[in-house]
């Protein structure tokens, strides 16, 4: 058996990420290769939990700069995160593995409702299970969904997934000179004010003492090097 660093991760990656090259919806191709990683890891043994963006079909925070009510408008982007959990799902099985969307609202005829107890005894019998609809409240950011989920999950890191190859001093695709951290601890990343998370979700990762790896999602093989302990992207913990 191959030693995993991590033998249970919960893996958030952005909606936009499964445009593709696309500048909005769903790209069958890229949702193809994300699923293909994803066999790998799960061949691993690993048990692997996602939360998805929506930010590829409708963003609330977005909608609700431009006038619209912002509870109305994160309830749609929530909906949106299960269109897009609805179609990895649909990738995932068609590979082989087993599935099960768990949305944080009853949505009965299209997934399961999410219970924790339901989804870890999911994990343990190696399906991959995705935690749709965010939290299920407006306000909250689906990077703070993945991290309370992960909590609630016992997982043993947050692998965020990005299109850059860790946490920058500066934003990388601004400034030549950006100095990528291979490690880094929560509270920098609060008083530095760096894009990892919002700052909800960085403290609740603190507070429950959760690692975060953020990796760039588009270098194959990130994920299974992540759940292998080997260096990928930058470590976000308690301590330097």
């Amino acid at each position: 058996m191959t030693e995993l660093r991590y033998p249970r991760i919960l893996l958030k990656i952005s909606g936009e990420a499964l445009a593709g090259p696309n500048q909005f919806g769903i790209d069958p191709e890229t949702i193809d290769t994300f699923c293909r990683e994803m066999v790998e890891v799960a061949e691993l043994g690993v048990e692997l939990a996602l939360v998805i963006g929506g930010g590829n079909i409708f963003r609330g925070l977005s909608a609700a700069s431009r006038g619209m009510d912002r509870a109305g408008a994160d309830y749609m982007g929530m909906l949106a995160t299960v269109i897009n959990s609805l179609a990895v799902q649909d990738g995932l099985e068609k590979l082989g593995l087993t599935t099960r969307v768990m949305t944080a609202f009853p949505m009965q005829q299209v997934a399961e409702p999410y219970i924790r107890r339901r989804a870890i005894r999911h994990l343990e019998k190696k399906r991959v299970v995705i935690c749709a609809a965010g939290t299920g409240n407006p306000f909250f950011t689906t990077d703070t969904a993945a991290v309370l989920r992960g909590a609630e999950l016992k997982v043993q890191a947050i692998l965020k997934a990005t299109k850059v190859d860790g946490v920058y001093d500066k934003d990388p695709k601004k400034d030549q000179d950006a100095q990528l951290f291979s490690h880094i601890s929560y509270i920098d990343v609060l008083k530095k004010r760096l894009q990892v998370m919002d700052s909800t979700a960085i403290s609740l990762a603190m507070d429950n003492n959760l690692p975060i790896v953020v990796f760039n999602l588009f270098t194959a093989g990130n994920i299974k090097r992540v759940a292998l302990g080997e260096p990928t992207g930058t470590l976000v913990t308690g301590g330097e």
